[in-house]
Formats: structure tokens, sequence, C-alpha cells
């Protein structure tokens, strides 16, 4: 009963912070809204996000039966929340002009909490593995966000940082030896900010020219740390033999 309640309390406490940063959110694309009227989808895209990522977080919670919303949990949230009102502000310029100073305002924190979320948990003893999935899906989405609002004056080749990561989940649904557990890599949390910040000055066009230098080095890094993570997995998939039903020899992966 006593870790029914427990439970009770983390999914609680998940829901509350979850509440505060749609509030936050949606504040930020009230102030843009102030400033230049934002079309519906702009609002709809927020909304939508923050629905959606708040459900499978408090899912996740339940599916694991947390007992607690630790402290780096709740920098997370409150870091997806601004991340929802980016997607709402980048789905909003696709239809009219928006307050750059503003979404770069959004941006930057977005990108800095990623390190704060990380040092709590090491500080407070908070980090889980749900955490860190969190984390992870929250960077993923920020990238893929940005990379289409910079797609769309630099060229659809920058796609390719914001798709990286869920072409390499998406094959992993159909090739079983590709999910495989990945060795930590601090690497991959280094190549995850390089490609935020050199995004980030694309979106603010502060440096003209070389913002295009940086984002390509960005996708390169990108490259080279989903290459290197393919290439351990390929290195520990094993050729099984198997007979087929015609009594050939049919060679097929499976995961080591």
């Amino acid at each position: 009963m006593k870790r029914v309640q427990r439970a009770a309390a983390g999914w609680a406490a998940a829901a509350a912070w979850a509440a505060a940063g749609a509030a936050l959110a949606l504040l930020a694309c009230a102030a843009a809204d102030a400033i230049t009227p934002l079309p519906a989808l702009g609002w709809i895209a927020t909304a939508t996000y923050l629905i959606v990522s708040n459900a499978l977080l408090i899912a996740g919670l339940r599916r694991r039966g947390a007992s607690r919303f630790g402290q780096a949990n709740i920098v997370t949230s409150l870091r997806s929340s601004v991340v929802g009102a980016i997607t709402g502000l980048v789905v909003a310029s696709a239809f009219a002009a928006v307050p750059v100073p503003l979404l770069v305002a959004l941006i930057v924190p977005a990108l800095a909490l990623d390190a704060v979320d990380g040092w709590v948990a090491r500080r407070t003893g908070s980090a889980s593995e749900l955490g860190a999935r969190f984390d992870m899906e929250v960077d993923a989405f920020l990238l893929l966000v940005l990379s289409a609002y910079v797609a769309g004056s630099m060229g659809l080749w920058v796609l390719a940082i914001g798709a990286m990561r869920y072409l390499f989940v998406l094959v992993g649904w159909a090739v079983p030896w590709m999910r495989r557990q990945l060795p930590y890599r601090y690497w991959r949390k280094v190549v995850t900010a390089v490609a935020g910040i050199a995004l980030a000055l694309a979106v603010s066009g502060l440096l003209p020219g070389v913002d295009v230098v940086l984002v390509g080095v960005a996708l390169l890094l990108l490259l080279e740390s989903f290459g290197r993570d393919v290439l351990w997995l390929i290195g520990r998939a094993e050729f099984k033999p198997r007979v087929s039903g015609a009594g050939g020899r049919d060679w097929s992966r499976r995961e080591g």
C-alpha cells in the first residue's frame, strides 16, 4: 500500500511540474503573439507537444513504479516545456513572421539547462534510466525542430541533423541487433551540444556565412558519432547459420 502511495505521489509531482511547464510554454507563446499574432497551428503545435511529451513521461514513471520525481527530472521537464514553446514558434514561422529575438531567448536556456539537469542528477543522486532517456529525447526533438527552422534558409541538407536520431531508431525497429544497449560515451553529449549551439547561431543570424560552416561541422560530428555507434553494433552482431526450408543454409544477423 505504501509503495502504491509513494508511486502516486511521484506521478502527482510529475503532473504538477508538467502543468507548471505548460503554463510557462503558453506564456512564452502569448509573449510572441503580443509582438506578432501567431497562426493557430503554432498554438496547436505547442499544445500537442506538451500533451504528448508529458503523457509519455508519466506513463514511463508508472511503468517503472517510480516513487518520486527527482530534481533532475524537474529541470528536464521545465526544459521540455521550453522546447514546446520553441516548437510552436518554429511551426508558426512556416506561415508568418515570428520574433527571432524571442525565439533565440528560448533556445539559449533550453540548451543551457541540458548541462544543468546532468549536474543536478549527479549532485542530488537523482539520476535514473528514465531521466536519461527523457533528457535524450528532449535533446533529439530540439535538434529536429531547430534543423527544420534553419533548413528554410540554408537548405534541406540541414534536416539531416535533426533526422539522424530518428532514422537510427527506425532502422533499429527493422534490424534487431541495432537495438543493442550502447555503452555510455560522453562524446555524444558534446556533439549534441555543438549541434545545438551551431543551430542556435544560425537561427540568430549573428554570424552570416560562418554559421553555415558551423552547422556543416555539426553535421559531420553527428555522422562520426552515429557512425561509431553503428560500427560498435556491427562488431557485436554475429552471423548465425540457419537451415532454410529448402535444405540450404541461410545466413542472418542475430544480436550478440
